[in-house]
C-alpha cells in the first residue's frame, strides 16, 4: 500500500470512492466524482460499502431502511433521533457496524493500490475514520458530506478532511471533529449547469397534455417515497398547475399516479436537466440530490411534506439558508408557487442564491494533499 507522502507515477492518483446503494443520490455523486477524476487524468474506482459488509448485512440494512421510509416513517424518525441527529447526549455509534467491513475495505485499497479514499455515505465515513485512527488505513481519507443536515454518523475524528455543501454545515463539522473542513458546494453533472437541449421536447409534451398549465415537478426520490403524492397532485391541479410526479423506480407508485387524470406520472428519467429546464418549480421532500440538481439548473425549490429524519431536517436547513421555501400545508404550497413568477424578484433571488452554492470542484479538494 502506498503511504501518504507518495504519489502514483506521473502524478496520476488512484482514488477509491466509497458510496452506498441507498436510493440513487450517493451513487450519483460517486459517479460524478469518478468522472471528474478521469477528466483530470486520474483513476477512480467506486465501491458500495453495503457490499463490503459480511453475511448480507448490507442488503438487510438497505431493505430495512427502504421499508421504514416508505411504510413506517415514524419508525425511521425514531431511529434518526436515537442514532443520527445532531446534538449532545449519549447515543449509539455507527462504528461497530462499520468496522465489520474493515478487512474488505483495506483489502480493496491494497488491491487497487489506492492513494486516497473518499466517502460519500455516512457509514463509509465511520469506517474510514475508524480504520485511519487505528493505523489500518495508511492513505488519506476525505468525506464529502452531501447533506444539508449534518447528522452525527457523518462525523468521525479519524478522517483527514471534510468537504461540505454550505458554510453552515462546515461550521457544524468544525465544532465536532479536528479535521480540516472545506466548503465546496454540491456535486452535479455538468449538464445541469448548461443549456438543456431536451427542454423543448418536455415543453411540447406538457403543452399538449395541459395547455396553459405551468408544469410543477414533484420528487419522490429513486425509491418513490413520498407522503400523499396523489393528494398533492390534485391540489396542484386544482390550483391551475400541471403536476409532474417523479416516481423513481417505484412501479406501484407509478401505476397509482398514472391513474390520476390531472397528473403526469414519470418513472426513472434520464434527461433530468431537460425536464427541470421545462418546469416552473420543484416540490421536494428530502433536500437530496434532486434538490441540488434543481439549484444548479436554476429551478426554484419548495419543501413540502418532507420525509422524516434527515429529510425533514435537510429541508429546514435549506429554507433557513434562503435556498428554498418551506410550505407546511397546501395553501402555503400554492402561495409559494404563485410567488415564483417568471422574471420576478423572488424567483431571481432564489436562483442566484442556489447557483452561488457551487464554488469549488470537490474532487480536487478530496484528492490533492
Amino acid at each position: 500500500m502506498r503511504t501518504t507522502d507518495q504519489e502514483a507515477p506521473g502524478g496520476r492518483r488512484r482514488t477509491l470512492i466509497v458510496s452506498a446503494s441507498m436510493g440513487a443520490g450517493h451513487d450519483t455523486v460517486a459517479a460524478e466524482l469518478a468522472r471528474r477524476a478521469a477528466a483530470q487524468g486520474h483513476e477512480a474506482h467506486v465501491a458500495d460499502v453495503l457490499r463490503l459488509l459480511p453475511h448480507g448485512l448490507g442488503t438487510g440494512l438497505r431493505l430495512g431502511y427502504q421499508a421504514s421510509v416508505r411504510h413506517l416513517p415514524w419508525a425511521y424518525a425514531g431511529i434518526y433521533g436515537a442514532f443520527l441527529r445532531e446534538g449532545g447526549g449519549p447515543r449509539p455509534s455507527g462504528v461497530p457496524l462499520a468496522r465489520l467491513a474493515g478487512d474488505r475495505l483495506t483489502e480493496l485499497v491494497d488491491r487497487l493500490d489506492a492513494d486516497v479514499v473518499v466517502s460519500v455515505f455516512h457509514l463509509a465515513a465511520q469506517l474510514t475514520g475508524h480504520l485511519r485512527a487505528r493505523g489500518r488505513l495508511r492513505v488519506p481519507c476525505a468525506v464529502f458530506l452531501l447533506d444539508f443536515a449534518v447528522h452525527r454518523q457523518w462525523l468521525h475524528p479519524g478522517n483527514d478532511r471534510y468537504l461540505c455543501l454550505t458554510d453552515a454545515a462546515a461550521e457544524r463539522v468544525r465544532r465536532a471533529v479536528p479535521a480540516p473542513v472545506v466548503t465546496t458546494g454540491p456535486v452535479v453533472a455538468p449538464a445541469f449547469r448548461a443549456p438543456a437541449p431536451g427542454a423543448a421536447r418536455w415543453r411540447e409534451r406538457f403543452a399538449a397534455r395541459a395547455p396553459g398549465r405551468p408544469p410543477v415537478l414533484l420528487s419522490a426520490g429513486a425509491w418513490g417515497a413520498a407522503s400523499r403524492p396523489a393528494g398533492t397532485a390534485r391540489l396542484l391541479a386544482a390550483g391551475g398547475w400541471l403536476p409532474v410526479v417523479l416516481c423513481g423506480r417505484n412501479e406501484r407508485l407509478l401505476a397509482r399516479l398514472s391513474r390520476e387524470p390531472a397528473a403526469v406520472a414519470l418513472g426513472w428519467v434520464e434527461d433530468m436537466p431537460g425536464l427541470m429546464a421545462a418546469c416552473h418549480a420543484l416540490v421536494d421532500n428530502a433536500a437530496g440530490q434532486t434538490a441540488v440538481q434543481a439549484l444548479a439548473s436554476g429551478l426554484p425549490v419548495i419543501g413540502h411534506r418532507p420525509l422524516p429524519g434527515h429529510g425533514a431536517e435537510g429541508v429546514r436547513r435549506m429554507a433557513d439558508l434562503g435556498l428554498s421555501e418551506l410550505a407546511p400545508d397546501g395553501p402555503a404550497l400554492l402561495a409559494a408557487l404563485a410567488a415564483l413568477r417568471e422574471g420576478g424578484r423572488e424567483r431571481t433571488d432564489r436562483v442566484t442564491r442556489g447557483q452561488a452554492l457551487f464554488r469549488h470542484d470537490a474532487m480536487r479538494y478530496a484528492t490533492e494533499w
